[in-house]
């Protein structure tokens, strides 16, 4: 993990993103999303939003993009305390410290953040190496949500409903 870097999303990496979470669509289960489903110009403006008003960050290893990850405010006045967190390890880089780095920046800034309490996220009842990372940063269950997503087979899976709360 000494050679990964964590630095702020910028626009020129929308492409590479948008790529990766393609990519990663293609295993059934990981994310919702389809693969046709990703626009470069969806990630360019996620990310334009984020740099004011939330965080978006990628991990790079020796110069190559191995993660992102995003921390996004509810715009609703009365769940302004609730961010939504949303992890990508790009393929091939499981198990390489990748998740750990990226989720130990997003909970340092999110305890510096004035206002953020409660953090949410939704993974799959499928992926247990990400929940098992979500309960090594103290989230805990919330609630599933059954036959939540419909795989290309026709199959569903539930998807885990996930939160971690500031301490007080």
């Amino acid at each position: 993990m000494n050679d990964l870097a964590i630095r702020n999303a910028s626009i020129t990496d929308a492409v590479l993103l948008c790529n990766a979470e393609r990519e990663t669509a293609r295993t059934p289960g990981l994310l919702i999303s389809r693969p046709s489903e990703f626009s470069s110009k969806s990630f360019e403006e996620k990310i334009d939003v984020l740099t004011r008003e939330g965080l978006y960050v990628v991990a790079e290893r020796s110069g190559l993009v191995v993660g992102h990850a995003l921390l996004e405010p509810n715009r609703l006045e009365s769940l302004a305390h609730v961010y939504s967190l949303t992890i990508v390890v790009h393929p091939n880089n499981l198990g390489q410290g990748v998740g750990q780095a990226l989720m130990t920046v997003l909970l340092e800034w999110a305890r510096a953040r004035p206002g953020l309490l409660k953090i949410e996220l939704r993974v799959r009842e499928t992926n247990s190496h990400a929940r098992r990372l979500y309960e090594k940063f103290g989230f805990v269950e919330e609630g599933r949500l059954e036959k939540r997503i419909l795989l290309p087979d026709g199959t569903f899976i539930a998807d885990i409903t996930m939160a971690w709360f500031a301490p007080d």
